[in-house]
């Protein structure tokens, strides 16, 4: 049981690792891909990938993806559409620091939403570490100035971002709360195809109207990594993370996820990592740990 906690609460801490190398992909992908492109092939090469491994399964769970294809779709339009393309056009008219403050909503959104809909409790602790994890991330975003935040302005790209946060609390949510009779692999498979079909309207509109992709070294390169590290590895453990911890626990990732982006920052982009960056990980960590108390006393 013990050895079974210890590998749930070490979940958090992996699995932002790989979701985080995302900025990588927002920071230097986007220059050689148009955004929608990139994460329309991302999710086709993840599925493609994954088929050979699950087509058999599939086939003889015909019924069962018959009954379920519409939440399969919801999840591929949330989880891979909507959080896979606003993000990159965000980033087009935003800051980097409004995109980090306005995406760190999203576990509030799933606690609220799991709260008001699926009648999940929140507790004193709970909202204790939330407070933490924010404080801390806040704490990195603004570097350590309190001035810096009252002399932010928002964009478009915010709303692009606010609309990428509420995506995830929403994919998060269902993909706790929507049982299913597939295997986590064949559901991904799934998942992954129709996030690729909810952006297939949007990548020809943006192929004929805005900019066309060019099939370069560089874009297999982006599109591969997109595929294998920010989408099958952290999307498979985000998925085995919340079949431990819960859905409202797990949305803690995410403040995890933004310290591993400073630190990627850092060695990948030169940024430099202060004082406020350390403070603001303690306060996360103790925000994660506060958050968990009671949670992995039910697993």
């Amino acid at each position: 049981m013990k050895a079974n906690n210890l590998f749930a609460i070490s979940l958090l801490f992996i699995q932002p690792i790989f979701m985080a190398s995302n900025l990588v992909v927002a920071r230097g992908g986007v220059e050689y891909v148009p955004p929608i492109s990139l994460a329309f092939w991302r999710w086709t090469l993840v599925f493609l990938i994954l088929l050979p491994f699950t087509y058999v399964s599939l086939k003889k769970n015909y019924k069962i993806m018959k009954k379920e294809y519409k939440k399969l779709f919801f999840l591929g339009a949330t989880g891979c559409g909507v959080c896979g393309a606003f993000p990159f056009l965000a980033g087009q008219t935003t800051t980097v620091t409004n995109m980090g403050i306005i995406y760190t909503s999203s576990p509030i959104f799933i606690i609220l939403i799991s709260s008001f809909f699926f009648n999940e409790k929140i507790n004193i602790t709970k909202v204790i570490g939330l407070v933490a994890c924010l404080f801390g991330v806040f704490t990195i975003i603004i570097k350590g100035d309190f001035y810096l935040l009252i002399n932010l302005n928002f964009t478009i790209g915010d709303l692009w971002m606010l609309a990428a946060a509420i995506g995830w609390a929403l994919y998060s949510i269902y993909l706790f709360y929507w049982k299913t009779k597939l295997e986590i692999f064949q559901r991904f498979t799934l998942v992954a195809f129709f996030g690729a079909i909810s952006l297939l309207p949007f990548y020809i509109g943006e192929e004929i109207f805005f900019e066309k992709t060019v099939f370069s070294r560089e874009f297999f390169i982006w599109v591969i990594f997109a595929a294998i590290s920010p989408g099958i590895i952290a999307f498979t453990l985000y998925t085995l993370a919340q079949k431990k911890l819960g859905a409202s626990l797990t949305g803690f990732t995410l403040y995890i996820f933004t310290i591993y982006g400073a630190i990627y920052g850092h060695f990948l982009f030169e940024e430099n990592l202060e004082n406020y960056h350390l403070i603001g990980t303690v306060l996360v960590f103790i925000g994660v740990y506060l958050a968990k108390k009671k949670n992995v006393q039910k697993i």
